[in-house]
């Protein structure tokens, strides 16, 4: 099962499998998963029988572009288990959404999937550097929500010790770091970057105190330059992972030690890019929205589910010899995408020049108003070092190179607040950066 050397390799037949082996085994349980959801799911024979397809009509890869799409609405109208594709007798577990905009989108597991959610992620944390040595600290919220479980598991698959923090109580989070010895830490992105804010104010220096060597994040797209603060900060190298309830949880992709594209668990979910207005299937390195098709899912297997996360593929051997496709970070969401006066604004663009300067710390706010019939926005951002506030020139230096920059970034102007350290909301979960005032 694992495969020693520069990289350990949980799965090497399936993680370095040719490309047409692959191909091979993606359509035939294509071609399966067509047929039970057809026979098993009301709502997808009703998609197909409205298009005029039948399952036997899927007879290459190509032809899943004639598969109607999969959206979260299709979930929350069938609530709470219109889309499971087997008696309700063999769903073992049920997780779900938060329902936020609207009721949770219900999602279940058998016996088996449960027994290939645990090792597709652990083949991703190993890909991340976990080895069965590790002490891995899960520090996402244990509950309905994936996250927590998808990599507790897997973690405990490959033979880690795991801690099974939850989130919150921070403070306690780095006591445990520090006495039992964590190596590894498992959480979002900017809740790791809030420990690491909180360890500075506790005077506990990571690289003097801490045995950290890894940090597995995900549940919400961050930007390269998150990871440089999160690597300093925490001493660690950092990877992002990839997934949704919708679909599995984490475990659909995720990047190895090289950090050059998140690595699809291909054997199980198949990814396509699309034009996220037209529909069209984009060629491999083209940026548009991710859809996934969840072929081997037993309980909820789901046909080009559109997830709206903007991305691209790269389908070149990767550095650590893996040949699965890879997927670019999520550089954003297009319901995230912010129109402004007929602009196209994303809040990773915004997060890119913020985490730039050395001057102002990777917490911010994006405000966007309507005055007298126009959209303006506003970026709020804490600085580092209080000081600057009673230097206005100094302080007006700043927020005019911070403004010009994104001026040039996203070609509007920007107003930029400045404001006092710790000042601004953190998260533990998924980070909520956007106010949007425009509807007030």
């Amino acid at each position: 099962m694992f495969m020693e050397g520069i990289q350990m390799v949980f799965d090497k037949q399936i993680e370095t499998a040719a490309r047409a082996d692959m191909e091979k085994l993606q359509l035939s349980r294509l071609k399966d998963c067509v047929g039970r959801v057809y026979k098993n799911v009301p709502l997808y024979k009703e998609k197909f029988d409205r298009a005029g397809l039948k399952p036997a009509d899927i007879k290459s890869l190509n032809d899943i572009r004639n598969i109607p799409f999969t959206l979260k609405d299709d979930l929350r109208d069938t609530y709470p288990f219109g889309m499971f594709a087997v008696p309700q007798k063999q769903i073992v577990r049920v997780h779900a959404s938060s329902g936020t905009t609207g009721k949770p989108t219900v999602v279940g597991y058998t016996k088996n999937d449960l027994d290939m959610w645990s090792s597709v992620m652990a083949r991703l944390c190993c890909a991340g550097g976990v080895t069965p040595e590790d002490t891995a600290q899960v520090a996402f919220g244990y509950g309905l929500f994936t996250g927590a479980f998808g990599l507790h598991y897997s973690l405990e698959k490959i033979g880690a010790m795991v801690i099974p923090a939850s989130s919150g109580n921070t403070e306690k989070q780095i006591m445990l770091m520090k006495d039992f010895g964590s190596t590894v830490l498992v959480s979002t992105p900017s809740y790791a970057l809030y420990i690491s804010e909180v360890m500075e104010k506790m005077g506990i220096d990571p690289k003097r105190d801490l045995k950290l060597k890894y940090g597995l994040f995900g549940a919400e797209a961050s930007t390269e330059h998150m990871r440089d603060q999160l690597e300093k900060r925490l001493n660690i190298i950092a990877t992002e992972n990839y997934g949704l309830s919708e679909i599995i949880g984490p475990g659909v992709s995720g990047e190895c030690t090289h950090k050059c594209g998140m690595h699809i668990n291909e054997d199980h979910f198949l990814v396509e890019i699309i034009d996220p207005v037209s529909g069209e299937v984009l060629k491999d390195g083209e940026q548009g929205e991710v859809v996934i098709t969840a072929m081997s899912k037993e309980a909820l297997p789901i046909l080009r589910y559109r997830t709206k996360d903007i991305s691209y593929l790269i389908p070149e051997k990767c550095t650590c010899g893996r040949t699965l496709k890879r997927m670019a970070k999520i550089t954003g969401r297009s319901d995230d995408m912010l129109t402004i006066r007929g602009v196209n604004v994303f809040p990773s663009q915004i997060e890119t020049v913020l985490l730039s300067s050395q001057e102002v710390e990777p917490h911010y706010e994006i405000i966007v108003r309507r005055e007298n019939w126009l959209d303006q926005l506003e970026v709020l951002v804490e600085l580092a070092d209080a000081s600057l506030l009673d230097n206005y020139s100094k302080l007006e230096s700043l927020q005019n190179t911070i403004r010009a920059e994104l001026k040039t970034i996203l070609s509007l102007d920007a107003k930029v607040t400045l404001v006092q350290p710790s000042t601004l909301k953190r998260f533990q979960g998924k980070a909520q950066r956007v106010t949007d005032l425009r509807e007030e």
